[in-house]
């Protein structure tokens, strides 16, 4: 059975452009053209495609709200983006829409087949271009949600932070590292300070997001 795709962009000649990419290819049929997001959430509802291809810039709903309101209401439906705006404000949309994937304008004559097919398989497509910005917003991410900041402990809070982890009292750490238990108090109260932790179960989150330790 041929995978039924939706065309959703503002601009006819692109619409007729990705037309012929599509239709050229076994397996893949356009089963209708929307000039615009409203539009294309009726479309949807009428001729149930598989996958909607969905220009993000459109007027009388833009692609985002749209691709919100069709994910919302079919959620079986796949959408991908279609868009020539590579940056960050414009990835996070797509993403927080709940497209599967998305196609850079520039290279849809090479990728949107590959992107369609995927789609349709359940499985996520984004143009090389915007993955590599999707892994460098998720390490950004991670250095500053947390798997970093264990550079800001030094060694001796790290062994300290280990050991309250797994649940070792003062004493019991202090007679470990054999050192005062005022030094095991002192070293405690700046990892709390560091890491903006409050009590000890915090200081075990922490722990865990480091991989200290496991949350089983």
């Amino acid at each position: 059975m041929d995978i039924k795709v939706l065309l959703a962009d503002d601009h006819a000649v692109l619409r007729d452009g990705l037309r012929m990419v599509l239709d050229a290819q076994t397996g893949i049929s356009v089963v209708g053209e929307a000039e615009d997001g409203r539009q294309a959430l009726e479309m949807v509802e009428r001729l149930h495609p598989d996958v909607v291809v969905m220009d993000i810039a459109m007027p009388n709903m833009n692609g985002a709200e749209a691709t919100r309101q069709i994910k919302r209401r079919f959620p079986g439906v796949k959408v991908l983006i279609l868009t020539m705006h590579e940056n960050e404000h414009y990835l996070a949309q797509i993403v927080n829409a709940g497209a599967i994937g998305c196609v850079l304008k520039r290279s849809a004559g090479t990728e949107l087949v590959t992107a369609v097919r995927a789609a349709a398989r359940g499985e996520s497509y984004f143009s090389p271009a915007m993955a590599t910005m999707m892994l460098d917003g998720y390490r950004m991410h991670l250095a500053v949600d947390g798997r970093d900041e264990s550079d800001l402990l030094t060694e001796r809070e790290r062994e300290i932070l280990q050991l309250v982890a797994e649940g070792k009292t003062n004493q019991e750490i202090a007679d470990l590292l054999v050192v005062s238990i005022k030094t095991v108090q002192t070293h405690r109260a700046h990892m709390m300070e560091k890491l903006d932790a409050h009590d000890r179960t915090e200081l075990v989150k922490h722990a865990i997001r480091l991989g200290m330790i496991t949350s089983d």
